[in-house]
């Protein structure tokens, strides 16, 4: 084997690493090591002055192989490949080792062990590198043409978008109407645009748009094919339902969320007085003069936030939108009738940003608000007389116990992810904690998935405000338009592969792939495993579970694993 060239860069990260490791050691531990001729350490491995360095010590001292022990990879692994690419070193021979989460920021307390720990992880990098091979990214033609599975807001500004830029759509909603949450609301924080006139317009542009098909009472019902030419079945429901089949190069997922249903008893929920945000809210937009229930002018309200969000032992999350859009309906109230008082019950407010001025002028028209203690939330009870009372603890006044007579309680509910547990196997798309869709990475792949081709945006991502959600379908409008209007797009080639020779045709690997990349075929008489490299995501599943070892992956075969579990289990001998 060719003696091989490897430069490698350690990572001050402005002390995040280096206040923990002593980066020199780590440089002078590894420098000679078989295959590294240069080592050095940077202050900032990303800059843009390294990356230039980076590329000409490439270039004048002729390196095959790079390795950059540096933070996450999922925050530079593509900076330092582009970086490769720059400098005419194949980009699947770079290594990045993660002496930060894993070493730096694990290890505050031990800055020898967390050194030690640092020359073993670069040193397992180097050997990796050392066996690692170039490989070529996968060129796959694309359809221009996207499908968006969800039509609320994020989804019709997604179809718009797409649209404009010259790809063809087809926008699938399972409900009659297209619109979503916003089509069901008045005006909206902040700008104040109605809801239903804001969904009008944007369904008014999709039918001038010819390039935009629609499907409603319609569901996602299947999926086959590979990134760039998706077969997509719709099944339209209906007295005889149909069935259409689309070919699209990508999917854009923008399904929404659900409103957090209290249970029964939950902060007096089903007791008459008793309304979610969203009930209060349709009761706001179709009033006429003075706020009335039942017939009776409504006095007093009292808001009562979290309710099914930042709840021990339930959801934990914060839903975000919720504080904003509260105050916002305690405003309108105030412009319907300036006499109402309205309490707001709250463990935090978080009207941020210039939801701020939301905050504040509610304040201004008269608006009450009290903390509660986490662990004594509001109580809600019917008296008597018919009177709802709200009983809490005011921490801002030093503790003092309220009670509150109210003709209204309005739990402020927050979002929940909706069911789309069909919608999550069919496309094997990542779930939070939470429930919501998981993007590759918040800030640098926000709305891309670990599925090639398929995004997600707005509320089916995680709780956010209209403005947020076309933001976020904006975004993904983007992705798509970069990977499809070329004609061509390239995939990572990080992929399975079979060693024929030990392929036994067992099947097992068919059945244990979660993407229905493997199938069998016959090669020179004998049946063996075959990999659809376009499908395939190189999670690894087949190449464990192969009883032969028949099955290999690119990027990390077994000889570089091997190779780097060697370099981690060296020890000294004495």
């Amino acid at each position: 084997m060719t003696e091989r060239r490897i430069g490698v860069y350690i990572c001050h990260c402005g002390g995040n690493i280096s206040d923990y490791v002593d980066v020199a050691k780590v440089r002078d531990a590894v420098k000679d090591v078989e295959g590294v001729v240069h080592a050095e350490t940077s202050m900032f491995a990303c800059s843009d002055g390294t990356q230039q360095d980076m590329i000409r010590e490439i270039q004048e001292k002729n390196l095959d192989g790079l390795v950059v022990a540096s933070c996450s990879p999922k925050l530079h692994l593509f900076t330092f490949r582009g970086v490769s690419k720059r400098a005419g070193l194949n980009q699947f021979e770079y290594t990045q080792a993660n002496i930060r989460e894993q070493c730096s920021w694990a290890h505050t307390d031990d800055r020898a062990g967390a050194t030690d720990k640092a020359i073993g992880l670069v040193k397992g990098a180097i050997s990796k590198t050392r066996e690692s091979v170039a490989l070529e990214p996968m060129a796959v033609r694309t359809t221009p043409t996207t499908l968006v599975v969800g039509a609320g807001i994020a989804g019709l500004r997604a179809a718009l978008g797409l649209a404009d830029i010259g790809l063809s759509v087809f926008l699938v909603e399972r409900s009659e109407e297209l619109g979503g949450w916003v089509r069901t609301f008045g005006p909206m924080f902040p700008h104040e645009s109605n809801g239903r006139a804001l969904i009008d317009g944007l369904v008014d542009e999709i039918r001038r748009r010819p390039s935009i098909t629609v499907f409603t009472n319609a569901e996602l019902t299947g999926k086959s094919g590979s990134f760039g030419n998706y077969d997509a079945e719709i099944t339209i429901r209906g007295a005889t339902p149909d069935v259409v089949h689309v070919t699209v190069g990508s999917i854009i997922v923008s399904t929404g969320f659900d409103e957090y249903e209290p249970e029964s008893g939950e902060f007096g929920y089903g007791i008459d007085g008793v309304l979610t945000l969203s009930e209060f809210k349709a009761m706001i937009d179709g009033a006429e003069g003075a706020l009335t229930y039942r017939g009776r002018r409504v006095a007093t309200v009292a808001y009562i936030y979290c309710v099914g969000s930042r709840q021990p032992g339930g959801n934990e999350y914060c839903s975000k939108y919720c504080c904003a859009a509260t105050v916002h309906a305690s405003i309108e109230v105030g412009e319907l009738d300036a006499s109402v008082h309205q309490y707001h019950l709250y463990r935090d407010i978080r009207t941020y940003g210039k939801y701020e001025l939301l905050y504040e002028e509610s304040r201004r028209r008269g608006s009450v608000f009290m903390k509660f203690p986490d662990d004594t939330p509001p109580a809600v009870e019917r008296a008597e007389d018919g009177t709802l009372l709200v009983r809490t603890r005011d921490t801002l006044t030093g503790g003092a116990d309220v009670v509150i007579p109210a003709d209204l309680v309005v739990l402020v509910t927050g979002m929940v992810p909706a069911k789309n547990e069909d919608l999550t196997k069919m496309l094997h798309l990542p779930v939070g904690a939470d429930g919501f869709f998981n993007e590759i990475h918040p800030k640098l792949r926000p709305v891309e998935t670990v599925v090639d081709g398929v995004m997600i945006a707005g509320t089916c991502q995680g709780p956010k405000t209209s403005t947020e959600s076309v933001a976020s379908s904006l975004a993904a409008v983007a992705q798509s338009g970069a990977m499809l209007m070329k004609g061509v797009a390239e995939l990572d080639p990080l992929v399975a592969m079979v060693h024929v020779a030990d392929c036994t045709g067992c099947e097992a690997c068919v059945a244990v792939c979660p993407y229905a990349a493997l199938s069998m075929v016959d090669v020179e008489g004998r049946r063996v495993a075959s990999v659809d490299a376009a499908v395939c995501k190189g999670c690894g599943g087949c190449t464990s579970y192969c009883p032969e070892n028949a099955l290999d992956l690119y990027g990390s075969t077994d000889a570089q694993m091997m190779s780097l579990i060697e370099s981690l289990t060296e020890v000294a001998v004495p």
